[in-house]
């Protein structure tokens, strides 16, 4: 019998898999661009009516030539590949790679001689990743069906790791940071985009699914998140906030819409100001420590 623990992590993952296959299915029927959690649609061009938490994150002149369809499907909070600082022949992995634009992005960056996986769980996110890869014409990449708890690959065999406000999703955190260490090289970088809480959330946000499953009410704070990769053996762990959320942010965003409006006024102060997108880098030690 699994333990109250393990059911919630079946549950969040269970609904992570049924709001994001939705979202991979608005874009690969053509029907706009996905929305956070909901599966809300923008009406226009990619960057137009998109969520406060996910909009405007890369350079049009950066994305300029990828599949439309991978930025329909950009969920992110960030653009990982950019805070990697990603050279050629590195072997890359994204963690959560939803539609595949942050493993084109990094396969372009790492160039022929290095390689770029990405690892999603959700099945129609790997039908358009892959349907996006064809149409780039990226040889140097590969998508893995899995879970970020359990990385289908052999230790020490990637330079970098990138994610884009996919930890944050994981009921189980620890895991993932353990994970992702397991598969580093020695000396390699962990530098993904995150949300990350300056202060607790209240008590009917945390509780809230649709907030979970949203990138908000899952998110750790900065204090444990340090903890966390501590724990896993990184070094060098900074944060680096990109954007900070007003409440008014996130009354307006489907992410976290749901209970803030009925938050008492010192919940709602509470999270005012702290809900921030991260670039969140560490460092794997290298022989010896080094």
């Amino acid at each position: 019998m699994q333990s109250e623990k393990e059911m919630t992590e079946v549950e969040v993952r269970c609904e992570v898999m049924r709001q994001y296959g939705q979202a991979a299915t608005i874009v690969l029927e053509g029907r706009g661009e996905a929305c956070c959690a909901t599966g809300n649609v923008g009406t226009g061009k990619s960057g137009e009516q998109r969520d406060v938490i996910t909009r405007d994150l890369y350079d049009k002149l950066e994305t300029g030539d990828l599949p439309e369809a991978a930025l329909l499907a950009s969920l992110g909070c960030g653009n990982p590949t950019a805070l990697a600082e990603l050279a050629p022949g590195e072997h890359v992995l994204d963690l959560g790679s939803g539609g595949g634009i942050d493993v084109l992005l990094s396969a372009r960056r790492v160039g022929a001689t290095g390689f770029a996986y990405g690892l999603d769980m959700t099945d129609e996110m790997l039908e358009l990743a892959e349907k996006n890869r064809k149409e780039a014409g990226c040889s140097n990449v590969r998508f893995l069906k899995g879970q970020i708890e359990a990385i289908p690959l052999p230790d020490k065999c990637v330079d970098v790791i990138i994610s884009n406000c996919v930890i944050n999703l994981s009921a189980n955190k620890r895991q993932v940071l353990r994970e992702a260490f397991r598969v580093l090289k020695p000396g390699g970088r962990f530098a993904v985009s995150d949300v990350v809480l300056e202060r607790p959330l209240p008590d009917a946000v945390r509780q809230d699914m649709a907030a979970y499953v949203g990138c908000v009410a899952g998110a750790l704070l900065r204090e444990d998140y340090q903890g966390y990769l501590q724990e896993a053996g990184f070094e060098e762990i900074s944060f680096e906030v990109t954007r900070r959320y007003t409440l008014d942010d996130l009354q307006g965003s489907s992410c976290c819409s749901s209970n803030v409006s009925e938050l008492s006024d010192e919940a709602r102060s509470a999270m005012d100001g702290g809900v921030t997108s991260c670039f969140v880098r560490a460092v794997k030690p290298g022989p010896e420590g080094k």
